[in-house]
């Protein structure tokens, strides 16, 4: 594993998505991005047994480098961690549980990749924090291992109301809502609106299955009215099933339809709505999909517009985009990236007045989420370093040493 800035005394890692999909592998090869002072490793598999990463997400590679971004800006700030250099290792999960689950689990074991460390590093910093999942499914899976090494995880997605149990999950902490507050909202609106009678569509996965459990216990007892229908969205594109569930929304005398699902399989349900041309619907969209640009075109207007939905607080971070303008290929290392869809470039391309969405942060709102994430954990460990010794929180009222600093103690 890597490290970037001057002196590494703390490891963060970042667990993303900017690799779509996936399909082989078997360990974690390192590319490079470039600053104009250092250079970002990317871990991510291209090996031929198990999952090849093909693919590109922006949105997820520009999360990843907000969580750069973030320790970029704690390293330059004096008042925050005085003469301690935050380090971090970023890799790309490709939307699969097993190269991040393996990913979290090498770290914490100590067994992660060897990679060489800046020249002015010495030895493996500790990890003592990471920045993920993004899934819900997938943070259930990891910080139930991080549990049982103490190492916190602070999410900055995944919002199932499960992982609000601090006995399951004890090192579980994250800088979005759990979804009970979401499912209470969601109440509140049919209720504000006399909406008794609400079909409900659910993603195959623990953040819609755990949805589902909330509004079939809080509905009925809240006044909010009774369910008509309750659906599983198929994941990827599954045209026999996605028939026959508009079938159903159609048949239905309920007109509003709650969806509790991710961006992808709003856009494969709405591709049948539009074919059955399904209008008439009162849509209320969960955080997963209200501010999908993907879904606010003239094409869906018609079928979407009206649609009430919660949405994650968007954030301002003051200098993200001059420093996402710094970016450049790394031309020596750069074949996986141009796998992956990336255009091959020189890296003197002029990019301040074009418009990307790479470069559009006008909307941020999981980055603003990592962001946070990243200075919670830099607070959290600022706080224990300013430790008085004899009151501290441990034994004996002891405090931390940062030499010798364990995960658990942040």
């Amino acid at each position: 594993m890597g490290t970037f800035l001057a002196t590494s005394l703390l490891l963060l890692m970042l667990l993303y998505s900017y690799i779509s999909s996936a399909f082989i592998t078997a360990q974690f090869v390192a590319t490079c991005i470039c600053l104009d002072s250092y250079c970002i490793m990317l871990y991510f598999s291209v090996v031929n047994t198990g999952i090849l990463c093909v693919s590109f997400d922006v949105s997820g590679f520009r999360q990843a480098l907000t969580m750069a971004f973030a320790i970029d800006e704690i390293n330059r700030n004096s008042n925050l961690l005085p003469n301690v250099t935050l380090g971090y290792s970023l890799y790309d999960n490709c939307f699969q549980l097993g190269i991040g689950f393996r990913a979290a689990l090498s770290l914490v074991s100590g067994q992660e990749e060897q990679v060489i460390l800046h020249e002015t590093c010495v030895g493996n910093p500790p990890v003592l924090g990471i920045v993920g999942e993004s899934s819900s499914t997938r943070s259930i899976a990891i910080s139930t291992v991080l549990g049982l090494y103490r190492v916190p995880m602070v999410s900055y997605f995944a919002t199932c109301s499960c992982l609000s149990d601090r006995k399951k999950f004890p090192s579980f902490f994250r800088t979005i809502p759990s979804d009970a507050f979401q499912v209470r909202a969601m109440i509140q609106i049919l209720k504000r609106f006399g909406w008794t009678w609400t079909g409900l569509l659910i993603s195959d996965d623990d953040y819609g299955l755990h949805a589902a459990q909330s509004f079939q216990s809080d509905l009925g007892p809240s006044g909010g009215g009774c369910l008509a229908y309750t659906e599983i969205l198929p994941r990827g594109d599954n045209p026999v099933e996605l028939k026959r569930i508009v079938d159903v929304m159609k048949k239905s005398t309920a007109r509003v339809v709650i969806v509790f699902a991710h961006e992808s399989h709003m856009i494969n349900l709405m591709e049948e709505v539009v074919r059955q041309n399904v209008t008439g619907l009162q849509w209320i969209a969960s955080e997963g999909w209200t501010s999908a640009t993907v879904l606010q075109t003239p094409r869906l207007m018609p079928y979407l517009g009206g649609t009430l939905g919660i949405a994650i607080r968007r954030g301002e971070m003051p200098g993200l985009r001059d420093f996402l303008l710094q970016i450049r290929p790394d031309l020596h290392h750069n074949n996986s990236w141009v796998e992956a869809g990336g255009a091959l470039c020189t890296g003197q391309e002029d990019l301040e007045n074009v418009e990307t969405e790479f470069l559009d942060i006008s909307n941020l709102r999981p980055e603003y989420n990592v962001y946070k994430a990243v200075y919670a954990l830099a607070y959290a460990l600022d706080d224990m370093l300013q430790c008085e010794p004899g009151r501290g929180p441990f034994s004996g009222h002891s405090c931390g040493n940062l030499q010798r600093l364990e995960p658990w103690q942040v």
